[in-house]
């Protein structure tokens, strides 16, 4: 009996090495991870957190005081000393909420778009640097909680920006021009992109366009931040300005790979389908919608400012400001329905964001052009602003009794 030995190859049925096609992408992502985890600031970060100490550093700015809530406003104008710190440090606060609610966002995505990527062969760089950024998202989100939580529990009793942790499935802004139904469509929206790009490897790597835009728009403000930090000696920075520091660090190399996986990989992938191009394209409209409104009150955020007066108001009926009913209703008006400096300011920032986004969607052939030409975005003007703020005012003291306690200041 003889026995016949089958010398035909086996077959190798996994799909072929998108990288090895392209070593220079390949070269870009292992350069970007290898430097990402050489220089990770989780531990600084983490560090820094538990040394925080609110007492010890109230008496400094925190940045450079252009970066200040409302200023160029007459709030800031006619604030005291005393009085602009505040300003300086509840901008910090309320930056950094928005930043908590956007990374919270992000850890979810990350891991749905390293889902649809893990099944292509070689891909375990992408998702281990996936992996790593979602790490230190989670560090960046306990160091800004734990600052905002005691600056607003010395100021305020209880928190006046900051918020409860959110799900990943609500709108990204807090302050945004949204009720029940549209909260409750977007993230019908949001649960629907996860499930799909778990199983998408084009979604999943296109996912990294739209957290490249919104990472973009912090990296533009984040360095002007950064400034503050590098024009001192670094012992002498109070912490969050040295946390600001790191997390700009961190966040430059979360878009990096942002751009490699969007343009790079994107472009080592089959054509997208007429359904997946629609996506990605209201992906992007999403942003764009995100991004159209500007506020005054925090240049920088994208924030709808009538969503902000009963926060506002708040804060300047309370001790730290004392102003009356009648002086904060006057100061609101003054602040939202007037052209000031602040107003300049922030839509300067505004511009220079959808001109940056306008540049880094250009390579991309799959991204149609209301979304190239950030034709919504650019629909917004000052005289626009002006007169929304003077129509939402008038709605806001017709309907809204006005604040008759305030938190507790200390």
């Amino acid at each position: 009996m003889s026995t016949t030995i089958n010398t035909t190859p086996k077959l190798n049925n996994n799909p072929p090495s998108l990288l090895a096609k392209d070593s220079k992408t390949r070269k870009k992502l292992e350069l970007n991870y290898r430097r990402a985890k050489q220089t990770d600031h989780s531990p600084a970060l983490d560090q820094l957190a538990e040394q925080f100490d609110y007492q010890q550093c109230r008496d400094q700015y925190w940045q450079a005081p252009e970066f200040s809530l409302l200023y160029g406003t007459p709030l800031w104008d006619q604030a005291s000393a005393a009085q602009k710190l505040i300003l300086n440090h509840l901008y910090w606060v309320a930056y950094y909420t928005q930043i908590i609610a956007a990374e919270v966002a992000t850890i979810y995505f990350n891991q749905t778009s390293a889902t649809g990527l893990y099944p292509l062969t070689d891909f375990r760089l992408v998702c281990d640097t996936l992996d790593l950024e979602t790490s230190q998202e989670r560090c960046h989100i306990q160091a800004f909680q734990t600052v905002i939580d005691q600056v607003e529990q010395i100021l305020f009793g209880g928190n006046l920006f900051g918020q409860p942790r959110r799900s990943p499935f609500r709108e990204t802004m807090i302050f945004a021009d949204t009720n029940q139904l549209k909260n409750w469509w977007k993230g019908m929206q949001l649960q629907g992109f996860g499930l799909l790009s778990a199983n998408n490897t084009f979604l999943a790597c296109q996912y990294l366009t739209v957290r490249g835009l919104r990472t973009l728009n912090g990296k533009l403000v984040q360095h002007k931040l950064s400034h503050f930090y590098q024009q001192q000696e670094a012992e002498r920075n109070p912490i969050p300005t040295q946390i600001s520091y790191y997390h700009f660090l961190d966040e430059s190399f979360h878009f990096n790979t942002s751009t490699i996986l969007s343009h790079d990989v994107g472009g080592l992938l089959p054509a997208p389908t007429a359904f997946e191009r629609q996506l990605v394209n209201l992906g992007i409209r999403g942003c764009q919608r995100d991004h159209y409104h500007v506020s005054v009150a925090i240049n920088g955020i994208f924030w709808y400012d009538p969503a902000l007066y009963g926060t506002i108001a708040e804060l300047l009926t309370s001790p730290l400001f004392g102003l009356s009913a009648q002086e904060c209703e006057a100061m609101l008006w003054a602040c939202f329905a007037q052209e000031t400096e602040g107003l300049h300011r922030s839509f300067q920032t505004h511009q220079e964001a959808w001109l940056s986004y306008q540049a880094y969607l250009d390579p991309l052939p799959f991204v149609d052009q209301t979304n190239k030409s950030m034709a919504l975005m650019k629909g917004n003007s000052m005289e626009h602003y002006l007169k929304l703020q003077s129509r939402a005012l008038q709605s806001f003291f017709q309907t809204n009794p006005f604040p008759s306690t305030s938190p507790k200041a200390n």
